[in-house]
């Protein structure tokens, strides 16, 4: 096999990534609510440095004090801040040809269709991946996969370690989960067209202060439509400018003294846990990644060295990172039978 074929072959494929790589954390973005709504509010940000590290702020100085005349005013040395460290994920997803369908499909047309249906079916699966990650705690693979909002937002809220501080120790550091079963046992025990309002209500008006509060629900398909149930068809406003946009099923919510969007995030082959909400303050969490691999082509193309093939991969650097738990919120019905 003439070795100049080959390697025209491996830079048409490698051109071929490299012309649609620039639209990557595009396509990964716009295929999940969460991350949309990340990126459009800026808070994709690069790291560098082998672990990434928020800031926080999480106490006062104690120094404020009215005063009169010549009392003394007070300055004792306070520590206001530290770090949440978070080691970050990587992930790969590969193109991969055998010379034989690269050859057999010689010509222009023929090889742009196999070239892209195989692309095609890689960013399918990396789609797919970052979005199990992202409904995931973090544990696949080792603990080499991205932690999701199954880690940032738990069920057991004080216990464990995240971000590389304590939840047992710091009530500061700990998000909050409602249990339907338990939590509001004047409105009901179950997630319905009747209650749900009420206990969207109820959660936005404790996990809100001032101008600080939830602006996403990411409902399951149970919660999205018995909320869906819940207005009447004056009342409903579907959301049309920001994820409604981008073709998510989704709302306004208007409730607790807030409004926020509100996203049926389910469906076939679905990662979102079934009979749950996460009520979220998005300026709270961030998208961390390597600013040479944000969802772009990781090198050139490659050839096994016992294979007649070429192999070109996507990948990934970075982490779901959350810089104030206070404002998140889970909501979840144990016993939806009940």
């Amino acid at each position: 096999m003439p070795l100049t074929q080959v390697e025209k072959n491996q830079e048409i494929m490698s051109l071929a990534l490299e012309d649609r790589s620039s639209g990557y954390q595009d396509l990964v973005s716009n295929s999940n609510a969460l991350l949309s709504v990340l990126k459009r509010k800026g808070l994709w940000k690069p790291f560098s440095g082998p672990t990434i590290r928020e800031r926080l702020l999480y106490g006062k100085s104690g120094n404020v004090i009215w005063y009169n005349g010549f009392d003394f005013l007070k300055n004792s040395p306070a520590e206001l801040f530290n770090d949440a460290e978070y080691r970050p994920k990587m992930v790969a997803v590969g193109v991969a040809l055998s010379n034989e369908e690269i050859l057999t499909n010689d010509g222009p047309n023929q090889l742009l269709d196999i070239m892209e249906a195989h692309i095609e079916a890689a960013e399918n699966e990396l789609l797919d991946e970052v979005d199990l990650s992202l409904h995931g705690d973090g544990t696949r693979y080792g603990g080499k996969e991205l932690g999701g909002l199954r880690l940032a937002v738990p069920t057991v809220v004080n216990a464990g370690t995240y971000g590389g501080i304590s939840r047992a120790d710091n009530p500061q550091w700990r998000t909050s989960a409602f249990d339907a079963q338990t939590a509001f046992p004047e409105l009901g025990t179950q997630v319905t067209a009747t209650t749900i309002r009420p206990m969207y209500n109820r959660i936005v008006t404790q996990r809100s202060r001032g101008r600080r509060g939830p602006d996403l629900i990411l409902a399951s398909p149970e919660h999205y439509a018995a909320y869906d149930a819940a207005t009447v068809a004056i009342q409903r406003i579907n959301d049309e400018s920001g994820l409604g946009k981008l073709g998510f099923t989704s709302l306004k919510y208007y409730g607790g003294g807030r409004q926020a969007e509100i996203v049926q995030d389910g469906g076939i082959g679905s990662n979102m846990p079934a009979n749950t909400s996460y009520l979220l303050e998005t300026a709270s969490l961030r998208v961390r990644y390597h600013p040479d691999r944000n969802f772009d082509k990781i090198g050139r193309t490659m050839m096994p060295i016992n294979q007649d093939a070429a192999v070109q991969y996507i990948g990934f650097m970075g982490e779901l990172t959350q810089v104030n738990p206070l404002f998140q919120s889970k909501l979840y019905d144990s016993n939806p039978a009940a």
